[in-house]
């Protein structure tokens, strides 16, 4: 199982990622020891998470989101995490579980 996540920093701005351990890879965030991007831009929440099976599908998604969509439609994809496949063509929306209510805090961040 691979999650695929779109942070909001502490200075509004947006980083996606990639995982196979959402608890590990958030409080590696959170401590500053994640992404490089992160340690200078500390994530605040977890603006939107999906779940798949295949790697090669989070890859994907992840370099979708973060190439192909500008800034409004990365905050019109987390206000509508349904819409991926109106938003980003080409990708197979059914390969994607949207997973709502997830929190750094409950991830243990």
């Amino acid at each position: 199982m691979y999650y695929v996540y779109i942070l909001r920093c502490r200075d509004g701005t947006l980083y996606t990622g990639i995982t196979p351990d959402l608890g590990r890879r958030m409080a590696a965030h959170v401590v500053g020891t994640g992404a490089k991007y992160t340690r200078s831009h500390p994530p605040e929440e977890i603006e939107a998470l999906w779940r798949t099976e295949e790697k090669t599908d989070a890859m994907r998604l992840e370099y979708a989101v973060k190439k192909r969509l500008t800034r409004a439609q990365k905050l019109s994809l987390i206000a509508a995490p349904d819409r991926l496949g109106e938003l980003l063509p080409g990708l197979e929306p059914e390969r994607f579980e949207h997973v709502p209510g997830v929190t750094l805090a409950s991830c243990g961040a």
